[in-house]
């Protein structure tokens, strides 16, 4: 099979280019020419996908929302080629101080709330819709205090959640909106020591980054792509170090189901349109 496949990654960490460059090495090495292209933030990486100018993008769930619904627009269709083994099953959580008398989410009205950067799906979109399902309106019946850090980024940069954590612990606010791994992190880091907080509620499992192929991308290439890709293996000592740098170990094939409940938190939001446009409940990057 002769040919490139041009792949786009949004550069929220220094440490995306020697990932992309592994990777690049890595599959030509194996047969396949594969070339990268960097973006600033996610929203052109998804209009330079459905025009057609590169074949493939590593997408935030937030990316996959918009560039399904502008190719279901226009009549074109997309792949979900793969994600990461950790990008599977996980779930926002609504926390507060271990010694605050919070009980349910319904103790949270009339109280700040932190949240990550307003496109983040796992510390603002997510858990947002959370408090609405019980009832809350945020900005209304709880005040929302939001982190935008690396906005355009959707929530690849963690500052904003760190941030919000931070404002949790110094008594700023009384619940703070962060995705279940960055809590076990932020522990480790000391950023919230252990016992110093306590879940208040969590949502349903959701999928986070998926591996998209485009509506210009050749088939036979991408399913080359694809095969390559779920056959790296974490006992090769030359994937092994891209592998760890990416925060997998094993490549699993993409599946959307577990997307319904952001693009739910979308509509309700407007933050995109039925057709991929940016909505009023959105903030260009």
């Amino acid at each position: 099979m002769t040919g490139t496949l041009l792949l786009g990654a949004v550069a929220y960490d220094p440490k995306v280019v020697t990932i992309w460059e592994g990777f690049r090495s890595w599959f030509r090495d194996h047969g396949l020419d594969v070339d990268y292209l960097l973006y600033s933030h996610y929203e052109r990486q998804v209009e330079d996908l459905i025009a057609g100018r590169i074949d493939l993008a590593w997408n935030s769930p937030l990316a996959w929302i918009r560039a399904e619904r502008m190719a279901r627009a226009r009549g074109l269709a997309l792949r979900a080629v793969a994600m990461r083994d950790t990008d599977r099953d996980l779930r926002s959580l609504v926390v507060v101080r271990a010694d605050a008398d919070l009980h349910s989410v319904a103790d949270l009205r009339g109280r700040p709330v932190a949240t990550g950067a307003v496109d983040s799906p796992q510390a603002t979109l997510l858990p947002l819709a959370l408090l609405r399902d019980a009832g809350l309106t945020p900005g209304a019946d709880v005040e929302v205090r939001r982190f935008d850090v690396g906005v355009g980024l959707h929530g690849d940069h963690i500052g904003g959640e760190r941030e919000a954590a931070q404002a949790l612990l110094a008594g700023r606010v009384d619940a703070a909106c962060l995705i279940d791994a960055n809590l076990l992190a932020f522990g480790r880091e000391g950023t919230l020591p252990p016992g110093s907080v306590r879940v208040l509620a969590q949502t349903e499992p959701y999928d986070h980054c998926t591996m998209t192929a485009g509506p210009a991308a050749d088939p036979g290439l991408v399913e080359q792509f694809g095969k390559l890709l779920f056959g790296m293996s974490y006992a090769d000592p030359v994937a092994r170090p891209l592998l760890d740098l990416e925060g997998l170990k094993r490549w699993l094939s993409g599946r959307t189901d577990r997307y319904a409940a952001l693009d739910r938190a979308v509509t309700e939001t407007g933050f995109y349109d039925p057709d991929g446009a940016f909505g009023a409940g959105h903030h260009r990057p």
